[in-house]
């Protein structure tokens, strides 16, 4: 399943906001358009950003547009996913807009298979894993970061299952994850988000295993709610691991200094269409949060798994 193809010169992406009940596609015939994908979440997962981002600006240059211009206008879009800036940067330096974005897209598959198969050998038959999020083939190119983990262990012949927290407020746990899994015929439950401490305590997960957004000096910023499910696990002694390509990192800063996307109160206001809370209510609604490193058992990248850094 491709989360985006390059077809006849236009951006083909998976229109993520209709899931699970429709699969439908949205294309991208200009750079703008990639950037309005990426600010409404047609296209969401760090690595699925970055590669859109990338073919964003080889549409730039098909059009004969500045580059960067183009940079500065896609780098905008959102403003905590490393690999949206590592994308554009690294096509601004090729001489060749559109072979660098064909290339980087190739890479990602690669990538996230490498991650699956260093991460599968942390996973032990009759392992129950939980997921934050969605880390799977629609963060990605295809095949996934955290949910390539529990691809690569099952194809290892492992008898897992997994558990899919909701993911308040968009819900990608539930609508995005639980998806994936059933596609794959991958055993999975789905678990409202405050229940996987509990669930802990019981003794029913075995792993933690997460995606990134930007991992930096100090920890990983991923979707809000990463930092709660990570000090449960400390608590009941859980590996915690984060599955991210080297893409995701950003060595020069500290995981402090990243800056947190702050959404619309109404992803917080409204549920299903309807509202729940009473009108005028004021909401804090940050898109991401920190876990400190401390709390991280290990980091697994395409070149094997590390502390963190």
């Amino acid at each position: 399943m491709k989360t985006l193809e390059w077809e006849d010169n236009k951006l083909k992406l998976i229109d993520q906001r209709k899931l699970p009940d429709e699969l439908s596609y949205v294309y991208c015939d200009n750079y703008q358009d990639v950037i309005v994908a990426i600010k409404n979440m047609t296209v969401r997962g760090a690595p699925a950003i970055g590669v859109s981002a990338a073919f964003g600006m080889a549409l730039a240059d098909i059009e004969g547009v500045d580059l960067d211009k183009a940079a500065d206008e896609i780098k905008s879009a959102r403003p905590t996913a490393v690999n949206l800036f590592w994308a554009v940067d690294r096509v601004l330096d090729s001489d060749d807009a559109l072979a660098e974005a064909l290339k980087m897209y190739e890479e990602d598959m690669a990538t996230n298979r490498a991650i699956g198969k260093y991460g599968a050998e942390v996973i032990d038959d009759g392992d129950t894993i939980l997921t934050h999020c969605n880390a799977g083939a629609l963060a990605c190119v295809d095949y996934g970061t955290a949910l390539g983990v529990i691809r690569a262990a099952r194809d290892a012949g492992k008898n897992i299952n997994v558990i899919c927290d909701e993911t308040r407020p968009r819900g990608q746990g539930a609508s995005l994850s639980v998806w994936e899994m059933q596609q794959e015929n991958i055993p999975v439950k789905l678990i409202p988000d405050v229940a996987s401490g509990f669930l802990m305590s019981q003794g029913k997960i075995d792993k933690v295993v997460i995606g990134a957004d930007r991992i930096a000096r100090g920890g990983v910023v991923n979707k809000v709610g990463s930092f709660m499910v990570a000090l449960a696990a400390k608590h009941h002694d859980i590996p915690f691991y984060v599955a991210a390509p080297y893409s995701t990192f950003d060595n020069e800063i500290s995981i402090y200094d990243t800056i947190i996307e702050e959404r619309d109160g109404d992803e917080v206001r409204y549920y299903g269409g309807a509202r729940i809370c009473p009108e005028g209510t004021e909401v804090i609604n940050p898109a991401f949060d920190i876990t400190p490193k401390e709390l991280i058992t290990g980091i697994i990248t395409e070149k094997g798994i590390i502390d963190p850094i």
